[in-house]
């Protein structure tokens, strides 16, 4: 996705006068559309007007994480929570200096997952929901889950939450289901966002994992499940690539949470834990050993030869004779010497 907007200045200026631009508005339309500019336009003005923070973001990084919401077919509502613009610190040259400025991420919400999923018309069902106090019965190594929920609305409101809850229906029949205790989630999140490890380490709440604790842990659910265990459209891939990046002119996903290196080490913990985990020398079933009167299925007899004429009478020509059999006391007549069938001797092998 290439918009075509990096000769545009992109601080300095409201998001409304920035987005009022004639050059601007030209580049949104052709990706957009005309009839779709004014909805386009006023989505991302509100979705600003809503969060006081995204006005010290760059125009253009907010513009950028809003065409790619809208490539998704999403849209920016923050009431709705189907992605967020979030805004972080990022180092940049301009004009040959490195300055700081600050940017606005494009994040997907676990509510546009669900939809991007439920839109690509493989799933039947997607639940995920928190977990309280006494719900569950989990068994980790089979991975077995039964659950007994609260059905009292205020007391399960003000029970502890212990852990996350995934499952997904596929139109063809098949469920998978993931449950993940609280201390996982946490540990994920110390792991993935060096913004929430900056939160634990100064005490404050600038991380949406310490703002908005329960979305992030729903979403880290969906996001394991489904791209585990799940059919991943091409709008769904789309969204995974670009989740948590801040999108520059040509349409890059540049990652300011997570550094390349830890990204890595996510990519190769996947590939871990869904690769085969058995060697293949392991798996292989030997077959029994063939009886000896199976003999001629472990080695095919070979193809019968077409009958032969009947020999004329008198001496046969000597292209028709058979070579002479080696001298032995019996007949000509092939012998496969193998122990009788209730001999005591060794095994056939």
């Amino acid at each position: 996705m290439s918009t075509a907007l990096s000769t545009i200045p992109s601080t300095g200026s409201s998001i409304g006068g920035y987005l009022g631009n004639e050059n601007i508005r030209k580049g949104i339309a052709k990706v957009v559309s005309e009839k779709n500019m004014d909805r386009f336009v006023t989505s991302i003005v509100s979705a600003v007007q809503a969060n006081p923070q995204l006005a010290r973001c760059t125009n253009q990084s907010i513009l950028s994480a809003a065409l790619m919401g809208e490539s998704l077919q999403l849209a920016p509502s923050p009431q709705l929570g189907y992605y967020y613009f979030v805004g972080y610190k990022n180092k940049k040259k301009i004009n040959g200096k490195e300055v700081e400025v600050e940017e606005a991420q494009f994040q997907m919400g676990w509510k546009g997952m669900v939809q991007l999923a439920i839109r690509s018309g493989q799933y039947k069902n997607i639940v995920c929901n928190e977990i309280k106090e006494g719900e569950i019965d989990y068994n980790p190594i089979t991975e077995d889950i039964e659950l007994h929920p609260i059905k009292n609305p205020s007391e399960r409101a003000t029970a502890k939450t212990v852990g996350y809850y995934a499952a997904f229906e596929l139109v063809s029949g098949f469920k998978k289901q993931m449950f993940s205790p609280i201390e996982e989630i946490l540990e994920h999140a110390k792991k993935y966002s060096k913004s929430y490890r900056y939160d634990l380490k100064s005490g404050k709440k600038s991380s949406v994992w310490s703002t908005n604790f329960d979305a992030m842990a729903k979403k880290t659910m969906i996001r394991l499940l489904l791209g585990k265990w799940g059919i991943m459209s091409v709008e769904m891939q789309q969204a995974y690539v670009n989740d948590m990046g801040v999108i520059d002119e040509d349409g890059v996903a540049h990652y300011v949470d997570n550094t390349p290196e830890t990204i890595e080490v996510q990519v190769q913990e996947d590939i871990a834990a869904n690769a085969n985990s058995v060697a293949f020398d392991e798996t292989v079933v030997e077959p029994e050993p063939a009886p000896v009167k199976d003999v001629e299925a472990v080695i095919p007899k070979p193809e019968p030869a077409a009958e032969a004429p009947k020999p004329s009478k008198g001496r046969p020509k000597k292209s028709e004779q058979k070579p002479e059999p080696m001298p032995t006391p019996e007949p000509e007549q092939a012998v496969i010497d193998l122990p009788p069938a209730d001999d005591d001797g060794p095994e056939w092998e």
